[in-house]
């Protein structure tokens, strides 16, 4: 039972870090390569960027977490 809530808990994490990493990606590659390439290309490097993204989350989480606190010291 307990090994179910944790495999839906990473699934969970997966599905939210990747869809945040695949926009913010995208994002950046329309900012980049402007609005046109970026909007007609820049899904392909967001697709990859967030399957990574979404795969290594608890990695992520746990660096934003160090930048966080060492941001505010």
């Amino acid at each position: 039972m307990e090994e179910q809530k944790n495999e839906n808990t990473y699934i969970t994490g997966v599905w939210i870090a990747g869809i945040i990493c695949f926009l913010a990606t995208w994002i950046y590659a329309c900012s980049t390569w402007g609005f046109l390439i970026g909007l007609m290309f820049g899904w392909i490097p967001a697709l990859i960027a967030g399957i990574i993204g979404g795969f290594l989350w608890p990695i992520l989480m746990l660096l934003i977490i160090i930048m966080i606190f060492l941001a505010n010291q």
